[in-house]
């Protein structure tokens, strides 16, 4: 039982993540086709913008690689229980994160639309969002290793 409640754990983090990144890469890519319909040349600019929300997705997929790790020493529901709480903790801040950082990066892209310079300065605004996503990743490490 507590291997099947740590399985379905890891398989929501894999999911949640990766769907905030889907969501978060659509708001990036339809912003950055606008702006590329304009001036293909701001293609290099725009890229790494459009590919910051992909992370998270990655990340939920580094815990799950992780986790799985840890699923055949769970003997009982309460050591499945708390690996779940430890895939949730980077769920949730991979979900959240993604869609935000997603929005942040669209409007930075509209923007390096209007004035090219400006797309090394505005890779810090979506990049402060990765932060937490960064955190709740360390967090969900440190956590698993307790199971």
């Amino acid at each position: 039982m507590g291997q099947t409640i740590a399985l379905i754990g890891i398989a929501v983090c894999v999911l949640l993540c990766g769907v905030g990144s889907c969501i978060g890469l659509f708001k990036t890519s339809s912003a950055a086709a606008g702006v590329l319909g304009e001036d293909p040349k701001k293609f290099g600019k725009v890229m790494v913008l459009v590919l910051l929300p992909a992370t998270q997705g990655i990340y939920g997929f580094i815990i799950g690689i992780i986790a799985s790790g840890s699923v055949a020493g769970i003997t009982s529901a309460a050591q499945g229980g708390l690996m779940l709480g430890a895939v949730l903790l980077m769920a949730i801040s991979g979900l959240i994160s993604a869609i935000f950082q997603g929005k942040a990066a669209a409007n930075c892209i509209y923007a390096v639309g209007k004035q090219e310079s400006l797309s090394g300065k505005l890779i810090v605004y979506p990049g402060m969002i990765e932060f937490y996503a960064i955190l709740g990743l360390i967090i969900s490490i440190m956590f698993i290793a307790l199971v």
